[in-house]
């Protein structure tokens, strides 16, 4: 895993520095993005209760330095979250107790996040106004809220940074000019613990899977 987050850095790194001359361009879009979200825990006493709706929505850039390959970066926002069930973790010493304000059943998440992608576009040659895509590379992200299911503040048991990876592909379709509607599915993986919780010394990371919906200007 750490070798894949290395390749990748060294790949976003590497393009971001290239001095491109005649295949210089550079295309903004809007996407609104619905997404499922859910929770995964790495140990036992915590575990996923299903996935959560939510949507994405912000501006996406895309700076070719090649007729068919991009840099790509934006700005999002992210609303996202998911559900977990505490129980008592397998791990805890005989005749030790959960301290005071550790969850226990079953908690809702309400997360929402600035998000700022930083990875690749791979695009074939278009054919009937059409052309296919690719893109992979990691998703940084910054917590700005967080709430349960009752609709409580629990930024305090939230970390504020979260990164991932996505890798995602779809079609885009020319409407004329240079305008273009965007459909595509991204798979996000996260890499860190999202959750700060009394009591669990668990690593629960933010899983999603987008359904990419864009307009290109």
């Amino acid at each position: 895993m750490k070798k894949f987050i290395l390749s990748i850095t060294f790949l976003v790194a590497s393009v971001a520095f290239i001095n491109a001359q005649e295949a210089n361009s550079i295309r903004l879009s809007f996407v609104a993005e619905p997404q499922f979200s859910w929770l995964k825990p790495d140990i036992d006493g915590v575990e996923s209760r299903g996935s959560k709706g939510g949507y994405n929505f912000g501006v996406v850039l895309d700076r070719f330095f090649a007729d068919n390959y991009a840099f790509s970066t934006g700005l999002t926002i992210n609303t996202t979250g998911g559900k977990l069930r505490y129980t008592t973790p397998g791990g805890l010493p005989e005749g030790e107790v959960l301290p005071d304000g550790a969850p226990q059943g079953d908690k809702e998440y309400k997360l929402r996040y600035i998000e700022i992608p930083l990875g690749l576009k791979l695009r074939s040659n278009d054919f009937r106004r059409s052309n296919f895509y690719g893109r992979f590379g990691l998703t940084p992200q910054i917590n700005i809220e967080a709430r349960d299911g009752d609709d409580n503040s629990i930024s305090d048991e939230i970390n504020i940074f979260d990164l991932g990876y996505h890798l995602g592909a779809g079609i885009e379709y020319s409407i004329g000019g240079t305008n273009a509607l965007m459909f595509g599915l991204v798979y996000h993986n996260g890499f860190t613990d999202i959750t700060d919780e009394p009591g669990y010394d668990d690593k629960t990371v933010l899983n999603r899977l987008v359904f990419e919906i864009g307009f290109i200007f």
